[in-house]
């Protein structure tokens, strides 16, 4: 869990075409670690993972802050304080609400509880994130962070009404989030059959 965190804090830096960050591919592991864990051993062990990768997740996301990489003629850190803010604001509240609605559709089709909770956790999850990372109204959060890119005013993913870039990036984020809770109930199933059968 913790090792899906830091990598996204990282790869939600880097642009993989237009709209979206690499992170976007990365992030939505951390719903099928925790689904696994709720079906399998409960609401409890699956609330121990999330805390237990939220902790090592900004001790690591902290120390990359720390860590400064060179680039274009310029020096930055690896992870930016606004995106271990963000990360971990996002990540605690959407993980938890995850595990809270997944526990009480437990008993429904067995699909019905990691899909759902999987949709709305993501969707707070970007909101969140997105937000805190680069929204120029939180500039005060890391006055040193110039995130002014960001907020470069552009159609909606090319196409829609005005907005800044950082809601173009957060609702194509979105897009392959919801695509992925979808493609992710496969290895839901496969994961949690072979872990169930290896408990009985």
């Amino acid at each position: 869990m913790a090792a899906i965190v830091v990598a996204s804090n990282i790869l939600v830096q880097f642009l993989f075409g237009q709209w979206l960050t690499w992170g976007a591919f990365t992030y939505p592991l951390a719903f099928l670690v925790t689904d696994v864990m709720n079906r399998v051993y409960g609401a409890a062990a699956a609330r121990r993972v999330v805390f237990a990768g939220f902790i090592v997740g900004v001790i690591c996301s902290v120390i990359g802050t720390q860590i400064m990489l060179e680039g274009d003629g310029y020096t930055y850190p690896a992870v930016t304080l606004r995106i271990a803010l963000g990360s971990g604001l996002a990540f605690l509240t959407a993980q938890l609400l995850d595990v809270a609605i997944f526990d009480r559709l437990r008993e429904g089709r067995w699909w019905r509880a990691p899909l759902a909770s999987t949709l709305i956790g993501s969707s707070v999850d970007t909101a969140i994130f997105f937000t805190i990372a680069f929204s120029g109204a939180l500039s005060f959060l890391e006055p040193g962070n110039d995130v002014s890119w960001a907020g470069e005013m552009l159609p909606l993913l090319g196409a829609g009404p005005v907005v800044p870039l950082w809601v173009s990036l957060g609702f194509a984020d979105w897009m392959v989030k919801l695509s992925l809770a979808l493609l992710a109930l496969v290895p839901f199933r496969i994961i949690v059959g072979n872990m169930v059968h290896r408990t009985t």
